[in-house]
């Protein structure tokens, strides 16, 4: 298995500083929660930001990274849950992913993958996989950052090779034989902050006060979100059938 650089300093970094951010993470949960059901599968859980709150709320879920790092700190941290199935090291873009994956074809009634497709240099291959994993009928949850005009200082350092639109992600998403369910942009106020900070600032992490000022006014934020209706956001959000 390929095992990325265990030293991402910024990706670790920008991971400890949003998981302050209770009423984000809650906000991103709540949003995807009602997609989800059955056996589910994480796509990139990181060091489990949201893993946490499918777990505490009893969903049976499988976490997995394709970093060694974050698997081992996801045991520590969250094996005590019974709702935990499994913690894989899964690389959803291996070159013999067929082979190397083949026990959990079928497997899953639902995966979501947050901020992740954008990390790998051929997303068609990661949605390909993610299709073989999911059982008939299926649901996939893809959230990834928005708008290419906004890749900044941020995105060069947290290694995204791209950002989306709705086009762009559903796209690529209906080439792999899945169907639409639903699609959105979510957090529209995040996108002045991620300008401010990674185009104007410069910065190659979140700075924590920023994340700690912004998590403060979720609740505002998210009324905003329902006023602009989802038009516009810091990222999009497709839900998926297979």
């Amino acid at each position: 298995m390929t095992d990325q650089a265990e030293n991402d300093i910024h990706g670790l970094k920008t991971l400890y500083i949003i998981q302050k951010a209770k009423n984000f993470n809650r906000w991103v949960y709540e949003t995807i929660k009602p997609f989800c059901s059955g056996e589910i599968l994480e796509i990139g859980s990181g060091i489990g930001n949201i893993s946490q709150y499918f777990l505490k709320e009893g969903y049976y879920t499988t976490l997995s990274d394709v970093k060694n790092a974050y698997c081992k700190k996801l045991r520590v941290e969250l094996s005590k849950f019974n709702s935990l199935r499994e913690i894989i090291c899964l690389d959803i873009a291996h070159d013999n992913f067929d082979k190397e994956y083949y026990e959990y074809f079928y497997k899953f009634d639902t995966i979501f993958s947050i901020n992740v497709i954008e990390h790998i240099q051929d997303d068609n291959v990661a949605l390909k996989n993610c299709y073989n994993l999911l059982k008939p009928k299926g649901k996939l949850i893809i959230i990834a950052p928005a708008y290419q005009k906004l890749h900044n200082k941020l995105d060069i350092a947290l290694k995204h090779y791209r950002r989306y639109s709705k086009k762009t992600l559903n796209m690529l998403i209906t080439k792999n034989n899945f169907e639409i369910i639903k699609s959105k942009y979510f957090n529209a106020v995040g996108i002045l902050g991620w300008y401010v900070s990674g185009k104007l600032q410069k910065n190659e992490t979140i700075p924590k006060c920023q994340m700690q000022f912004y998590d403060s006014f979720v609740f505002i934020f998210k009324i905003i979100d329902k006023i602009l209706m989802n038009q516009v956001g810091l990222s999009v959000i497709t839900v998926a059938q297979k």
